[in-house]
């Protein structure tokens, strides 16, 4: 039966990721249409390539199985950078690309992997600061947990990191088409994200309880790494036509959103937190992965990028938290 359930999540995944693509194509646009700088625009499309896991924790707390949808959101954050960093490296290495960064043959020859320098200061600083809030509103022993005034807040977060981050990026703004057909997909793709949302909560349940672990646990390594599969392909497909600052900063808007917008559902039903161990561990590599990624990006050399050891530096880190997880913290209990 847990081949089944798996068979199940995969699908419900890519059902939701399907909504979510076309719920962020109409944002695409206007990020055009209003003149935002490709970096800037990563923090406002994130707000729907965020939806997913925004489903989630909506199915999860009301059915009362909150520790799906929060290890689902803090283990998507913690692998979904090196996963697209690694991707967008491995796309890039062919001989003719998009010459949006200039001098590919180069780029190739110094096995590098150039970033718009704007995914430091509009994406990456800016969401370490909503992560020290996170961490802020949830750790301190007197307000552990999550509460609803916590929801007012991060949403109060994700504004100011939003506004920052458009207003920062600004370019001249281009004309842009609108089609009735656009509309009536943005519209199918809320169904499908409602749909596709429900079935990932409910197959990670069938799967958890098969195989007797916590909750928690089973969002933190069996939905998060299955949720990031359809990033992995739109991530490759970007870097492919040279638009390689979009696949590596989108996901620093999607994680934005993820920790902020996300969250609320939860606090919502002031859902306590069960394994702090756990908890404060994977909160600390969520922080840890965005401050590699702004750090490698800025000492890439001569322009701001990855170069291929730094690349590697993410599963590494990944790798560690791992190890930490089955070592130190050990929560593969039934919980």
């Amino acid at each position: 039966m847990i081949a089944v359930w798996a068979g199940v999540l995969l699908a419900a995944v890519w059902l939701a990721h399907w909504g979510a693509e076309h719920l962020a194509d109409p944002l695409k646009k206007l990020r055009r249409q209003w003149g935002f700088s490709v970096a800037a625009g990563g923090s406002f499309i994130g707000l729907a390539t965020a939806s997913p896991e925004i489903g989630i924790n909506v199915t999860s707390a009301i059915r009362g199985v909150a520790d799906i949808g929060l290890g689902a959101m803090l283990g998507a954050n913690i692998i979904v950078v090196p996963i697209l960093v690694i991707t967008a490296y491995l796309a890039t290495r062919k001989k003719e690309l998009g010459n949006e960064h200039g001098d590919h043959e180069r780029d190739l020859r110094e096995h590098f992997l150039p970033v718009d320098p704007g995914a430091i200061t509009v994406q990456a600083l800016p969401y370490l600061g909503i992560l020290a809030l996170v961490a802020l509103l949830t750790l301190p022993a007197p307000w552990r947990g999550l509460q609803p005034v916590d929801g007012w807040i991060l949403l109060l977060a994700y504004l100011a990191y939003l506004a920052q981050a458009l207003l920062r990026g600004r370019e001249e703004g281009q004309g842009v088409e609108w089609t009735r057909r656009e509309q009536w997909f943005a519209g199918g793709g809320v169904a499908a994200l409602a749909v596709g949302a429900y079935f990932i909560v409910f197959s990670t349940e069938q799967i958890v309880s098969a195989l007797g672990i916590q909750k928690i646990v089973g969002g933190l390594f069996i939905t998060a790494p299955v949720a990031t599969l359809p990033e992995v392909f739109a991530t490759w497909s970007l870097a492919r036509k040279g638009q390689i600052t979009a696949a590596v900063t989108d996901v620093i808007g999607d994680m934005a959103a993820t920790m902020t917008i996300a969250f609320i559902p939860l606090t919502i039903i002031a859902m306590p937190i069960g394994n702090l161990h756990l908890y404060w561990v994977s909160l600390a590599f969520v922080a840890i992965m965005p401050a590699l990624y702004a750090a490698l990006l800025w000492w890439g050399g001569r322009e701001t990028g990855f170069r291929r050891w730094q690349v590697l530096v993410f599963p590494v880190v990944y790798a560690v938290y791992v190890v930490l997880v089955v070592f130190w913290v050990r929560p593969f209990g039934s919980g």
